[in-house]
């Protein structure tokens, strides 16, 4: 149904550009979705194609119309005709958590606020690793339940990890508390290349809008497949400590 869809807006010739704007979204999110479940979907990226260069003679005014096209060219391999601005804003959790980090690793390179190949700006880039992590607040999830991500940030996943980056996503709420905080940093310590200790580490996997599970593979390689989003950041500036729940000694 979806596929028949798309196709009848590919083949409209009085679409306006708005409209071709909102499909060229929407076959992108359900590009990121496909692809962040490692589904084939390369008769979407033809159809993406096709709306792209219905909009490429156009200059739009609005920053949020460039960005589609941005994102849009940055999934096709094509030059980028924009410039977006983007802007940027750094929460208390991220803070915390680069602090956190950076204590454990004084000579680790971080960077905060990085906008890669005119993308969204990452929460946190390690250069040296190839590897970006998100500190995801309520406004990444559909309700703000820390479950279901909307489709900005599975675009803005899918486009990173479609650039050859890792990403690691980490929900805001598991950053207030010490023993939350623990085995994710447990768990970039062995990407890096230095052994966890004292906690096991906690699996990457995480629920997409679909119910699928999806994992982060240390050994990932940039693939044909990709991931991206494009809400700012406006995550919340304050957590609220995590509730413990009790649980029995291992």
């Amino acid at each position: 149904m979806f596929e028949s869809l798309v196709y009848r807006i590919s083949e409209n010739p009085q679409l306006s550009q708005q409209d071709i704007l909102m499909s060229l979204w929407g076959v992108m999110v359900c590009c990121a979705r496909l692809s962040l479940d490692s589904n084939n979907n390369n008769w979407l990226d033809k159809h993406m194609d096709d709306l792209f260069i219905r909009l490429e003679n156009t200059s739009p005014d609005n920053e949020e119309d460039q960005r589609t096209i941005t994102m849009a060219a940055s999934w096709l391999g094509r030059p980028c005709p924009f410039v977006p601005y983007y802007q940027t804003m750094i929460s208390k959790c991220q803070s915390d958590f680069r602090n956190q980090l950076q204590s454990c690793f004084p000579s680790l390179q971080i960077e905060e606020e990085k906008s890669l190949n005119s993308l969204p700006p990452v929460d946190l880039l390690l250069p040296d690793h190839n590897m970006v992590i998100e500190v995801q607040g309520p406004s990444h999830y559909v309700g703000g339940d820390f479950k279901t991500r909307n489709g900005s940030t599975l675009l803005k996943i899918a486009l990173l990890q479609k650039a050859g980056f890792e990403v690691i996503e980490i929900p805001v709420n598991r950053l207030c508390n010490q023993d939350l905080m623990k085995p994710y940093i447990d768990q970039i310590k062995t990407r890096i290349g230095f052994p966890p200790q004292g906690h096991g580490s906690v699996s990457l996997k995480r629920r997409s809008a679909d119910e699928a599970y999806v994992t982060v593979d240390k050994a990932r390689q940039p693939s044909d497949h990709g991931y991206l989003t494009t809400e700012e950041h406006s995550d919340e500036q304050t957590c609220k400590p995590a509730k413990r729940k009790k649980t029995n000694s291992q």
